[in-house]
């Protein structure tokens, strides 16, 4: 069984929890936003100082951080991507060979029904090509 992780921040700690209980090939996946990308690298306030090759010097040194720290609490041997785009479009497309999907809820915890997860996470979760384990932050 192939599984992929997605490593958003702020719930990546749950997803890689859930994933030990996994058989077979694990993947963690960081997407770099382009839009955050677009933001430190903009004309905007203090962000606006960074060029666009400093701002993706500063995201992928983060991805990397994250994806070290979560194969370190993973405690096991796995795969690791960074992709770069729009999350939700980057996340569907790297499901396109794996069986399961696991992501960690990342809405309004007080509201239950759509609003309960985020909008890039409802995307994927509406759109994945595989089964989703969807867990609790």
């Amino acid at each position: 069984m192939r599984t992929l992780v997605w490593l958003a921040d702020g719930t990546w700690e749950a997803c890689v929890d859930a994933a030990r209980g996994q058989e077979g090939e694990i993947t963690l996946l960081y997407v770099v936003d382009n839009d955050t990308m677009a933001a430190l690298s903009g004309s905007a306030g203090l962000l606006g100082r960074n060029s666009p090759t400093q701002a993706g010097d500063v995201l992928a040194e983060a991805g990397e951080a994250v994806l070290t720290a979560a194969e370190r609490r993973l405690g096991r041997e796995c795969g690791r991507a960074m992709r770069w785009g729009r999350p939700e479009r980057e996340v569907v497309a790297a499901c396109a060979d794996v069986d399961v999907l696991v992501v960690a809820r990342d809405g309004d915890r007080l509201v239950v029904g759509p609003r309960s997860l985020g909008h890039a996470t409802r995307f994927v979760v509406d759109h994945a090509p595989c089964s989703v384990l969807l867990v609790w932050p």
